[in-house]
């Protein structure tokens, strides 16, 4: 039972859009709503999502075959946005292919809260980060087991919205373990800042993953989901609602 007495740990759902058609992307997204979720990470389908294991490439590379364009995106964000806090999840060069500029101004007028741009060193997102700053977007930060205590120290300095604890060092979806520990200590040390952690997180993983955060981050899980071609559109809406309901009442209890 999830206990009421405290403030309540956060869902932040990703799901590719396109796949398998953006009417199922507004679908999906309002039924997650529904169940729970309360930020949706809207994924910006790439060729070489180098950050995404198997499930989330798979489904990014369907959407591009099925002819997907930022227009989609556009499209389904004008529907969703009121409805769910939305971050547009994708790599940097579609984003600076359009124009950083046009990109947030697009976000701006669609209602879209801010961006995730995995591949986006922090090195080089100052000036990207002030840009959408300005107009009141987050540009989320990242922080990795192998960041050293003064490095996160410089990352999260200004982080937005929340920080995305990366929780070990690969791909989404492939499940493996780190003592995580000091990073969010030195990550509470630098920041007030929420501290959402991603990368397999799951039914049987979000318990013991949420533990000393203050959110998570899930998307292969609800990805499998839209590619398994044994379930009907209404199966898949109503399976990716229950694991939601699932996920958030785990991180709670």
């Amino acid at each position: 039972m999830i206990n009421t007495g405290v403030v309540l740990k956060k869902l932040v759902a990703y799901i590719t859009t396109g796949f398998p058609d953006i009417h199922f992307t507004e679908d999906a997204a309002l039924a997650l709503k529904e169940a729970g979720v309360d930020t949706l990470e809207l994924g910006v389908p790439f060729s070489d999502p180098v950050a995404d294991g198997p499930v989330i490439e798979k489904a990014n590379l369907q959407s591009l075959q099925n002819g997907f364009k930022m227009q989609d995106l556009f499209e389904v964000s004008q529907t969703i946005a009121k409805e769910i806090d939305t971050l547009w999840m994708g790599y940097f060069n579609p984003f600076y292919h359009r124009g950083f500029d046009n990109t947030i101004a697009d976000a701006v007028k669609l209602g879209v809260n801010g961006f995730i741009i995995p591949d986006l060193p922090y090195e080089e997102s100052g000036i990207y980060h002030d840009k959408c700053k300005e107009k009141g977007l987050a540009l989320i930060s990242f922080v990795a087991p192998t960041d050293s205590k003064e490095r996160i120290a410089t990352i999260v300095k200004d982080a937005q919205k929340f920080i995305y604890l990366v929780a070990y060092a690969g791909i989404t979806g492939s499940g493996k373990s780190e003592d995580l520990s000091q990073v969010i200590r030195h990550t509470r040390e630098a920041s007030d800042t929420p501290i959402y952690i991603g990368f397999g997180v799951n039914e049987k993983t979000a318990k013991s993953k949420a533990k000393d955060v203050d959110g998570v981050i899930v998307g292969s899980a609800f990805v499998s989901i839209m590619l398994d071609d044994n379930f009907t559109y209404d199966e898949k809406l109503q399976k990716m609602q229950d694991l939601a309901r699932i996920i958030k009442e785990e991180i709670n209890s």
